[in-house]
């Protein structure tokens, strides 16, 4: 599980980080608007700081989507109780499945 998550973390940290790059090399903190038209109240750290962890979740989310897609058939359909207390909809492992 560990494993999957920095899967989907640092990718998503590094992309995060140089979108974060790429849009405020052309976008102006100060310059942006509210949904109203108003000035944003923010310190130009506070929109880079909130930009990049929005930038980083998406990426996570696109992140987390591939791995549960490639998750094998195995991974997604095995029952991770033991036999005897498996609900039948559980799939059954091993040989005697079969």
């Amino acid at each position: 599980m560990r494993q999957r998550l920095m899967w989907i973390a640092w990718p998503a940290f590094l992309v995060a980080g140089v979108t974060e790059m790429l849009v405020f090399a052309v976008v102006d903190p100060d310059d942006l608007r509210g949904l109203g038209g108003e000035s944003l109240a923010l310190s130009r750290s506070a929109i880079y700081t909130l930009a990049f962890f929005a930038f980083w979740a998406l990426c996570a989310l696109s992140s987390a989507l591939t791995t549960l897609l490639s998750a094998s058939p195995f991974e997604t359909q095995r029952c991770p109780m033991p036999p005897d207390a498996r609900p039948r909809e559980c799939v059954k492992e091993g040989p005697a499945a079969r």
